[in-house]
């Protein structure tokens, strides 16, 4: 059956398999214009022309569901900013009373999440994903490229009290480009700013679709390198979906330790950085007790310190 305003379903290694729901597809409509957008550079704007209707988007979802039962998560989005949708709260009360059990999730910019309005809508979903390229505004007007009327310091205080009221898991997703949000300044920033938000995970990834303008993805490597600069106590989690053996050296059970201690790290990453006899090693530290896990925001973190952070927290 073909669908206007369904995708997929897509599987995901952070979400599962993924029933998407696009609520511009006619075109690119962001209050946006990102340096690495996979859509073709456009003027941002204020709102979404043309939308489907409530009743087209439900009928539709309706339908894909008993097309496709075997899903995780319905995914809201768009070609664009999803929040710019004008009937947005009725669609997600529509989307609660047709979504059978499945979690729901939307991917947002964030640019809108100051508003209480948008705020109230967004606590009904399950999971919330939001956008956080830079933590000063030099770096936002650079790299996010947003209508004027969009405020950084607006969007960060919204974070933190959509966090007070929202009981889901709130993602936050930073898209690392060389030299625009990789700077010491740039890090030092969201390290003042992060642990205030109170995310319970922290994406961080790079380029991997062809983006409207000239930018150079970051290797996985480099991206580890700048996970260790963020605040250790931070959730981050390394979102790239190329990564090659290329990455991948030799630790000793000291190293794999010391290593868990400034970062925790999922097995995906740690499949990534250790080679097969450090894998031995991570498997018999792990089955001593010297590495725990930790559930966080949909995945399994692994490192050394979780008991200890228990402790400081009870004290």
């Amino acid at each position: 059956m073909t669908y206007r305003t369904i995708f997929g379903p897509i599987p995901s290694r952070r979400f599962g398999t993924s029933l998407g729901i696009d609520l511009s597809p006619g075109k690119k409509q962001c209050n946006y214009d990102c340096l690495y957008c996979e859509l073709a550079a456009a003027k941002p704007v204020e709102s979404i022309e043309n939308p489907p209707s409530v009743e087209e988007v439900a009928g539709e979802l309706k339908r894909a569901l008993t097309e496709h039962p075997d899903i995780d998560v319905i995914t809201v989005t768009a070609n664009g900013e999803p929040t710019l949708y004008p009937c947005f709260d009725e669609l997600i009360d529509r989307i609660d009373a047709i979504k059978n059990g499945y979690k729901t999730l939307i991917l947002s910019n964030a640019s809108t999440i100051d508003r209480p309005d948008i705020q109230k809508s967004l606590a009904k979903f399950d999971m919330v994903k939001l956008s956080l390229d830079c933590a000063t505004p030099q770096c936002f007007k650079k790299l996010d490229r947003p209508l004027s009327n969009v405020d950084l310091e607006c969007i960060i205080e919204g974070i933190r009290q959509f966090r007070r009221l929202y009981k889901g898991g709130l993602i936050l997703e930073i898209l690392m480009v060389k030299g625009i949000n990789t700077t010491e300044k740039e890090i030092d920033a969201f390290n003042r700013i992060l642990p205030t938000l109170h995310a319970d995970r922290i994406d961080i990834g790079t380029v991997d679709r062809p983006p409207a303008y000239p930018i150079e993805p970051l290797d996985y490597r480099s991206l580890h390198a700048i996970a260790e600069k963020f605040d250790p106590k931070l959730p981050i989690h390394i979102a790239a979906r190329h990564k090659t053996e290329e990455a991948q050296n030799s630790f000793s059970e000291s190293e794999i330790l010391s290593t868990l201690a400034k970062r925790p790290l999922t097995k995906v990453d740690i499949e990534t950085l250790f080679d097969t006899e450090t894998m031995k090693r991570f498997e018999k530290l792990l089955a001593e007790g010297k590495i725990e896990k930790k559930e966080a925001g949909n995945l399994t973190f692994y490192g050394t310190a979780f008991s200890k952070q228990k402790a400081k927290k009870s004290s």
